[in-house]
């Protein structure tokens, strides 16, 4: 299976994990709306959707690039609209944006603490509520969240602890929507890094060393791509890892996703070992 003429809904994908994702479903000749917020570019975070459309329409894919916040649920219906308008239905949605910061109580400002309950949350079930009508007309539909296992371990918690509510919290809705879904054939899934992934976000909050320990983006394009060309009746609920993933598809040399060559990948957050 292939997910040529499939339609993908991703957010967050002018850049980063999102936009790999979006590359390599172009590559099979995908088409894929590029939901996200940047419109001109930020020398912090580089990429808009219109430089993403341009990447995956010359990757073979067909773009849509639309400029909306996943927390306004009307942006979130006139993007869907626009999407099912182009190319007649939608197949697959990733939920991709994210907002992070790793801070302790005292030094989580209440507007940051808003940001990430309203993307991370609130944006992921306001995108899985609105695409859902559509993704049960679709042939093998996804819904594929980029959140971590339910680990509950202290040591999550103690020094981030806004952040990593936010990011369970997605992957608790994941859940959820994988048992209300699972006798429709819907696919809901969760995938994670095992090891930091070398973005743009990533190297704003951490350190030069932090972001040399790293792996490109296309693992979990990779892995991404592995988990939605399955049939969604036989996989879903489950909580992925991307190294997990390409090594039961046969893969044994990570090399190639290395940012630096030679050096081994960090372990990220939420991954024990």
């Amino acid at each position: 299976m292939t997910l040529q003429g499939k339609t993908l809904f991703i957010t967050g994908a002018s850049r980063g994990i999102g936009k790999a994702i979006a590359l390599r479903a172009a590559r099979d000749g995908a088409n894929i709306v590029i939901a996200a917020k940047t419109a001109v570019p930020d020398p912090r975070l580089p990429g808009t959707v219109y430089s993403a459309a341009k990447e995956i329409e010359a990757a073979g894919g067909k773009a849509l690039p639309v400029v909306v916040d996943v927390r306004d649920e009307g942006q979130v219906a006139e993007a869907v609209a626009q999407a099912v308008g182009k190319f007649g239905g939608l197949d697959i949605l990733v939920n991709n944006a994210s907002a992070i910061s790793l801070t302790r109580t005292p030094d989580t400002p209440m507007k940051r603490y808003d940001l990430m309950m309203d993307i991370n949350v609130r944006g992921s079930f306001v995108c899985a509520q609105i695409c859902l009508p559509h993704l049960r007309r679709a042939d093998n539909p996804h819904i594929l969240t980029l959140s971590p296992p339910l680990n509950m371990r202290p040591n999550w918690f103690a020094d981030h602890a806004a952040y990593t509510t936010s990011k369970y919290a997605m992957s608790m809705i994941t859940y959820g929507l994988a048992h209300e879904l699972r006798n429709e054939g819907i696919a809901v899934n969760a995938l994670w890094p095992k090891t930091l992934i070398g973005t743009s976000a990533l190297v704003n909050v951490t350190d030069a060393d932090g972001a040399g320990r790293a792996r490109m983006p296309d693992i979990m394009a990779d892995a991404a791509y592995q988990i939605l060309t399955q049939p969604s009746p036989h996989v879903t609920g489950q909580f992925f890892l991307d190294e997990s993933v390409l090594r039961d598809a046969g893969l044994q040399d990570f090399s190639k996703y290395q940012v630096k060559p030679g050096v081994e990948p960090m372990l990220d957050l939420f991954v024990d070992a």
